[in-house]
This record gives structure tokens, C-alpha cells and sequence, in this order.
């Protein structure tokens, strides 16, 4: 079985620069209709990764993954069929309705927004036509081994990044606060807010926390778990996030999954040589968590919803103007670093540093420190540096045949995928006075592949320096070669077409309410010829609020508080919280009512 590292492409660069540090495929916001509103992108510049991309055998998805309304599905039925023309590899989709239009042969890839959270809903998917379902990021260990003997779709999760405290597609918190869809690529992000926690008789429990910012998502430590389970696309969040998050997070994970492969797992081409060493803890983070892949935990951020980065020790003594470092493992400090820390409020602080001398610390200005506070790093001046220049280098290893033929001079180029191209010179066989010399000459010429993306790991003069050629027609025979093998892989490397066939395998349910997201008569017609006879349709077009969930997630706040209604977790609990309180969340006068379902072990928002 194939592995694929998937990686976000904010922009062209940014594909181009996940591709060079070790991405399998990437996934791109289509010039419309993706989840992510401020990530979008033209097709010119899709056109252009897709080239790249695929002369090193990688993939690129395009997303169109958000709900649609009547007047825009022809607008995204023409979008997806220019997305197909220019070689994009496969579609990643929300919207159900797109399945009753007449979309070109593309594969098909099931957005975790599609609450791929049960068998029974993936092995429908999967029977529709979806090649992959992404699963819900709460998919546990156990549950990812079921879905695995239960499909044979291809499965894809997530492994790295941002967590959103709801099941995705789940959410309509931003829609109801500042109509603002999740589900329509504009969330509003209020899981990252903060609240104050109160009871129903107004005791407040809690005052202005990010009750419901859950710290980023690191499976860095299941993934030979993950492989066991049969996952086979790891995904990395991160279509927001800045350059050096890309580069440093897919480099980590390649070196750890190439570490874990095997023989034939290898998915795209090269190899890559990196200027740096990847550390997740080095860039933007919020602490991290491995969620829901082996069993609850605390998971929650209470402090902030920002980077707090990488520990770095904790004050040992106090100056006027200084400080001192100290700890088990004191990371070294530069001049431009910044630090955070917790100030006696629990809220996060920071501050740049000026001049570092051994463990003493000079700050632009004067932090409430005092000893004992634990401090970390969020700029890390260096490792930036070493991102922001040419931090890695992937090459496609080729051998490299030059031998004469009747009419003057053939060079053949075979590279590591088994493809072959050629170039020839027309010629005399003019005989070298100096034939070691020569031939020397010439293996150093052929040699020469300057910014191309192949290295040569044999080169064979097998005329062994008998005839002189002049450089300029060395390198012309070289570069020709190179142009040549080059269209071929790119030719080579492209999506086959995937039929899909409309059918009518049952919908598990036949009623259906807002959460599954229906705003356009095609969804609608989706879901009659799978059976389904009550539908309701999605919030965004209703605005229908009172007795919603507007929210549903596994995370439970009484849990990460140590007050389990069942008892589980933390037996020491954190708040006076009785088993009989109702309650809410308060955020800018709106009030939230918080729901707990044991049964299912998940919590709920509702409107207050």
C-alpha cells in the first residue's frame, strides 16, 4: 500500500515549497467554493503547481468543499470541469448536490465536512462514488481498524495542526453569532473567544477563558498506529498558516514516515536534502494534543488561542533590568527571540529579547516576571532565518548514458521511475588527442544540472573519450535530454479519468434535519433517489435557530474541568461545578446553553 504525505498549498509558492520539502500531494482552495474563503487561488497558478507537481509524481486536490446555493452550482459545475482540464488530480467536495450534476470523470474525495464519522455514513460515500473519505478528526484508533475492515475506499486523516472544537460540518456557532458560515468557507473562529462560564442561578464559574480552544492536533507519535489501522493519506491542517509552518511540519513528517516505510510505499519521486532540522515545537503552535486517537484527555487551551511555541525554562533569578534562564534542558537563546508566559491571571504575555548572555536575559522592556515562571519561545529569530532562505533541495536521481552512433552523438536519460528520454547531436567523429582527458570532460559537463529538479547517480561515457566534442554541444545534448524527460514525466504522470455512475444505493436514515447541511435542490434530489422522504433544510438558509445544536463535539468542558457526570477522567475537579447546574457560556452579552449527552459522550451549544 501507497503512503502520501498531503500537505496545505496557501498559494502557488507555498505548494511549490511543500512539494520541495517532501509532500506526496498537496491540497489548493479553487478559485471559489473552498472551505477556506482567504485561501483562494486562479486557476493559472493551480495550472502551474499541477505542472510542477507532477513532475515529481505528486498530486494536487483542488477544494471546492463548501455548501452551495441553487444560483451557484453552475458556476461550480464550470469550475470543476476547467479544474479537470488543467490536470488536477482530484476534487475534494461538501456538497452533495455536486453528485447530481454532470461533472467531468475527476476522482472524488469526501471532505471531513461531510461528518465522516460513522460506517454506516462512510460505506455510503464510498458506494456514491467517493474514491477517498477523510475522516472525522475524533476518529479513534479502534475506530479508524473498523472503518478499514468495513470499506475499501481510501482513507485519509488528518495528523498535524489546528483542531476544530466541533465535529466538522457540525458547526453553526459563527453563522448564528455573525452570519458567517463554517460551512461556507467564513468562519468567524468564535471557539478561539473567550467566555465567561456561569450557571443558571448567575454563579460564575470561570471569567473571560478560551473555554473552547482546543490545543493543535500532533499524531506524530501514533503514526506507525495510524499505518497499522490502514490509513494511507496523512493530512497536515495549515492552508493559513505562514511559509515556515509548511516547510518545517512537512518536513517532519516525511522524515518520519520515510523512517516507517517499506519497499513500494513510496508514492512520489526523489530524494530530499534538507538545510535544517524539523522541529513542530518551532513554529506557530498552541501546545498539542493527539485528540481523540487513543482514548479522552484534557485537550483544552484555556490561556490563549495563540502560538505559545516551545518551552524553553524557567526563571531562576531576578535583576533590575535582567533575568536569568535556568532549567533541566535550557534551550539557547538568541537576540530577537521572543518569550511568553503566564502572568498571575493565567493570561499570556510577551516580550522580545534585546541581548542574550549565557543564561542572563536583557528584554526590550521589563516583564512581571518572577522566579519560578515557566517561559517559552514563540519567535525563534534562527530557525525563521534558516527558514525564510533555501532550506531544502528534492532531486529525482537519474542515469546518465553518452555514447556515438552513426551520425554523430546520442545521450540517453533514465530516471528512477523507469522513464527514459534522449537527445542527439549531429556530429563528426573527430578523434581526441587526450582520450582520459576527455572523457573526464565530458562526464563533468553531463554533470551539470544546475537548477533542474534531477541528480545523477551514474553517468556513463561509453565512447570512453575517443572523439572530441565541444562543450557548447555537450551541453546542448544535456539540457535537450533534460527538456525532454522532463515533458515526459509531466506527460507520464497525469489523473486517470474516474467514471462515476449515478445510483441508488439506500441513505442510511430517511429523515433528515439541518445538520446534513442541505441548501440547494440538488442536494435535496441527492438524497430523495437514496431514499431519504423528510428533509430539512441547513441553517444557513433557514436562519431557524431556537432548539438547534449550534454546535456538537466530542470535547466536553465539564470533563476538562474534573466534573464528569460519569465520573470519568480527573477525579480532583477544577470548578464548582454541581451535577445539577445548568450551564452557559457568556461572550459581548450572548449568551450559550451548554448540553451534555453521556449517552453519546458529546456536549452541545445552544442558543442561550
Amino acid at each position: 500500500m501507497k503512503l502520501e504525505l498531503l500537505s496545505p498549498a496557501k498559494n502557488l509558492e507555498f505548494g511549490c515549497e511543500a512539494v520541495n520539502h517532501g509532500a506526496d500531494a498537496l491540497y489548493i482552495g479553487a478559485p471559489s467554493f473552498g472551505a477556506r474563503a482567504a485561501a483562494t487561488n486562479t486557476l493559472e497558478d493551480i495550472e502551474a503547481l499541477v505542472h510542477y507537481a507532477h513532475l515529481y509524481r505528486a498530486k494536487v486536490f483542488a477544494t471546492v468543499n463548501t455548501l452551495l446555493f441553487d444560483n451557484e452550482i453552475d458556476d461550480a459545475v464550470k469550475m470543476i470541469r476547467q479544474l479537470y482540464n488543467i490536470g488536477v488530480d482530484a476534487l475534494i467536495i461538501q456538497d452533495l448536490g455536486l453528485l447530481e450534476c454532470d461533472l467531468p470523470p475527476i476522482e472524488l474525495h469526501a471532505s471531513t465536512q461531510c461528518h465522516n464519522a460513522s460506517i454506516e455514513r462512510i460505506k455510503f460515500m464510498e458506494s456514491v462514488g467517493f474514491k477517498r473519505i477523510i475522516l472525522a478528526r475524533e476518529t479513534s484508533l479502534e475506530q479508524m481498524h473498523a472503518i478499514r475492515e468495513a470499506t475499501t475506499a481510501d482513507l485519509e486523516a488528518f495528523v498535524h495542526g489546528a483542531l476544530c472544537v466541533s465535529y466538522s460540518g457540525q458547526c453553526y456557532l459563527s453563522q448564528f453569532l455573525s452570519d458567517r458560515s463554517g460551512n461556507r468557507g467564513c468562519c468567524s473562529q468564535p471557539c478561539r473567544s473567550s467566555y465567561d462560564l456561569v450557571t443558571s442561578d448567575g454563579r460564575r464559574i470561570l471569567k473571560d477563558q478560551h473555554l473552547l480552544s482546543l490545543r493543535d492536533f500532533n499524531a506524530s507519535q501514533q503514526l506507525q498506529n495510524m499505518i497499522d489501522a490502514g490509513i494511507t493519506s496523512f493530512k497536515i491542517e495549515g492552508r493559513l498558516k505562514d511559509l515556515g509552518y509548511v516547510k518545517n511540519i512537512t518536513s517532519y513528517y516525511r522524515q518520519l514516515l520515510d523512517n516507517m516505510m517499506s519497499d513500494g510505499q513510496k508514492s512520489s519521486s526523489g530524494h530530499i536534502e534538507y538545510h535544517f532540522s524539523p522541529d513542530p515545537e518551532r513554529t506557530f503552535n498552541r501546545g498539542y494534543t493527539d485528540y481523540f486517537l487513543r482514548e479522552r484527555q484534557p485537550m483544552a487551551n484555556f490561556a490563549t488561542p495563540k502560538s505559545m511555541g516551545k518551552p524553553v525554562g524557567t526563571v531562576t533569578s531576578m535583576g533590575r533590568r535582567t533575568f536569568c534562564v535556568g532549567g533541566k534542558e535550557v534551550e539557547p537563546l538568541s537576540n530577537g527571540d521572543g518569550l511568553c508566559y503566564l502572568d498571575t491571571d493565567g493570561r499570556l504575555q510577551g516580550f522580545l529579547i534585546n541581548e542574550v548572555h549565557g543564561n542572563t536575559i536583557t528584554p526590550n522592556r521589563m516583564p512581571n516576571l518572577h522566579v519560578g515562571t515557566t517561559l517559552w519561545r514563540n519567535q525563534d529569530r534562527r530557525f525563521e532565518q534558516q527558514l525564510q532562505v533555501h532550506s531544502a533541495e528534492r532531486r529525482i536521481a537519474i542515469r546518465i548514458r553518452f555514447h556515438a552512433t552513426d551520425s554523430g552523438f546520442t545521450l540517453d536519460v533514465t530516471d528512477e521511475d523507469g522513464l527514459s528520454a534522449s537527445a542527439c547531436s549531429a556530429a563528426s567523429h573527430i578523434s581526441s588527442d587526450n582520450p582520459s582527458a576527455n572523457s573526464q570532460n565530458i562526464v563533468k559537463q553531463l554533470s551539470k544540472l544546475g537548477d533542474s529538479p534531477f541528480s545523477a547517480t551514474w553517468i556513463n561515457d561509453e565512447t570512453q573519450g575517443l572523439f572530441f566534442l565541444p562543450a557548447a554541444q555537450i551541453n546542448a545534448l544535456r539540457r535537450n535530454a533534460i527538456e525532454n524527460l522532463i515533458n515526459h514525466r509531466t506527460n507520464h504522470f497525469h489523473p486517470k479519468d474516474t467514471s462515476f455512475t449515478p445510483n441508488s444505493t439506500p441513505y442510511p436514515s430517511s429523515v433528515l434535519d439541518y445538520r446534513a447541511n442541505i441548501l440547494n435542490s440538488k442536494a435535496e434530489a441527492f438524497y430523495r433517489r437514496h431514499g431519504v422522504q423528510q428533509i430539512e433544510y441547513g441553517l444557513e438558509k433557514t436562519r431557524i435557530y431556537d432548539g438547534r445544536a449550534l454546535m456538537t463535539t466530542r470535547y466536553c468542558l465539564r470533563y476538562e474541568l474534573g466534573c464528569c457526570l460519569q465520573g470519568k477522567g480527573s477525579a480532583k475537579s477544577k470548578a464548582d461545578i454541581k451535577p445539577t447546574d445548568t450551564l452557559f457560556l457568556l461572550n459581548n452579552g450572548q449568551r450559550l446553553r451548554l448540553e451534555f449527552d453521556c449517552r453519546h459522550c458529546l456536549m452541545q451549544i445552544y442558543k442561550g
